[in-house]
């Protein structure tokens, strides 16, 4: 299975302690090198730098199309990070990308990109018994400042039928 990854899934999951569910789930996970500085730059001090730096399981690869990355920032307002996730996506024909921010969502389904979020990645988790407090894994995200809809959450963790945040 191919799958790409931004940085603020990397990032989110790595606050609340589950970044080790990405090789579980996955084994090899591709990022563009956008999103590895955006995770490793600023001097490794942000959370999962270390891990992402150290990890077998994490791979950098760069996107072929750089015209395309320079044209799709003049068309679109992401950041560049989600742009060559989409685009390296697209040209590993990946299975999944790992996307949270909205817009770059959208832009990657419109590309024919199947994506998944750091909700999904620990709905996932806990389905296969890796994540088991996920209400308050949920605290937790929020509680570091990740900004994900409460509604994302209480819908959620109402599939689960656990009560709403």
């Amino acid at each position: 299975m191919i799958v790409v990854s931004n940085a603020s899934p990397l990032i989110s999951l790595a606050k609340v302690g589950y970044l080790h569910l990405l090789p579980g789930l996955f084994g090899q996970i591709s990022i563009a090198p956008e999103v590895h500085q955006e995770v490793v730059g600023a001097g490794g001090t942000r959370p999962g730098a270390i891990e992402i730096q150290n990890a077998g399981w994490s791979q950098i690869q760069a996107v072929k199309d750089t015209a395309r990355l320079h044209r799709w920032q003049q068309t679109y307002h992401l950041g560049l990070g989600e742009l060559a996730t989409v685009i390296l996506a697209q040209e590993l024909r990946a299975d999944l990308a790992i996307i949270d921010e909205r817009a770059a969502r959208l832009l990657a389904t419109q590309n024919g990109i199947k994506v998944i979020g750091c909700v999904g990645l620990l709905e996932i988790g806990h389905r296969q018994g890796r994540v088991i407090e996920l209400r308050a894994t949920y605290h937790k995200l929020l509680a570091h400042g990740v900004h994900i809809d409460r509604q994302i959450l209480d819908h959620s963790l109402a599939t689960f039928h656990l009560p709403s945040l």
